[in-house]
């Protein structure tokens, strides 16, 4: 019967539809295979409806079964929000709140508002994680964390609800002594390649395949930000960094600001930093209010820059 329909079909549904495959929906929502599809066969049998075609070598949602998790992905996503109001009401203020933070967001405005949300959530544990690009946002995925804060964009998915904090410039730096900062300006992308890049590594797998400002042809691989920084410093490479966190750098002579030809970094040279939650699984109130707090606080840096 259709009203005996759950909330588990519903997810086994659309992770089989967002997968492309039973067993990798098995991986993904960590079930066996076989589970997966007796879920689906006993699902089509309910309804009625044939939900996947099964002729080749994967399954192929039929018409009837991409529109049903589509509404399945919305009666989750509800779900989700009733059980995070059933647990604000029976329990009030979450006991933690757990937060991953991407390096490269602006360490003071993170103090302040971690500063503000301690004095009014007292009795609530924070626990933060420093990461880098697909690294942020794997705990949260995961449900290791609740919100992350993170930039790498492309790797967003349809999982995850957003909150833009704010926008930040990238910037090609490299040390006094290094050739590219001894070199005639504009620099090219010639003359950028010939020289090792220090780039950012990911330590989730959301990124596999994928390459982010990568030009140089010999790259050097960290996956840590503040060792990024001391490399550029020691004349090891070139590389691009939040303005913010070279700053001083700059304006001390410790690092130089390479000057490109047009063309060569303006796709790149912005970052913008988000606040991130799964759908189906949002914070309670101190969380939403730590994420309110955040943006409020880059709102307030920017004005005063």
């Amino acid at each position: 019967m259709i009203e005996a329909i759950t909330l588990d079909q519903m997810r086994t549904l659309v992770a089989a539809v967002d997968e492309g495959s039973f067993s990798a929906a098995g991986r993904k929502i960590g079930r066996a295979q076989s589970v997966v599809s007796q879920t689906i066969a006993g699902l089509e049998t309910q309804l009625k409806l044939r939900l996947f075609n099964r002729e080749g070598r994967y399954p192929v949602p039929t018409e009837a079964g991409r529109v049903l998790a589509q509404e399945g992905r919305t009666v989750l996503r509800q779900a989700g929000q009733f059980r995070a109001r059933a647990r604000d009401l029976a329990s009030g203020i979450e006991p933690e709140v757990s937060i991953a933070i991407d390096e490269m967001f602006p360490v003071e405005i993170l103090t302040a508002a971690i500063a503000d949300f301690s004095a009014n959530f007292p009795d609530t544990l924070l626990r933060v994680q420093v990461e880098g690009l697909g690294a942020v946002i794997q705990p949260v995925l995961d449900k290791r964390c609740s919100i992350a804060v993170a930039a790498a964009a492309q790797l967003f998915s349809p999982e995850l609800e957003t909150t833009l904090l704010l926008s930040t410039r990238l910037t090609l730096v490299a040390s006094p002594g290094h050739p590219l900062a001894m070199t005639s300006a504009p620099i090219s992308m010639r003359q950028l390649s010939g020289h090792v890049q220090l780039v950012l590594a990911d330590k989730s797998e959301l990124s596999q395949g994928q390459q982010f400002g990568v030009i140089a042809s010999k790259v050097w691989r960290l996956t840590d930000l503040g060792m990024k920084h001391a490399f550029l410093k020691a004349g090891l490479g070139w590389g691009s960094m939040p303005l913010p966190m070279v700053r001083a750098d700059l304006a001390n002579g410790n690092l130089i600001e390479l000057d490109t030809e047009r063309g060569v970094w303006e796709e790149g040279d912005q970052i913008r930093m988000s606040a991130l939650h799964r759908r189906d699984f949002p914070p309670g109130p101190a969380g939403r209010w730590l994420i309110a707090n955040l943006r409020d606080q880059a709102m307030k840096s920017s004005l005063s820059n």
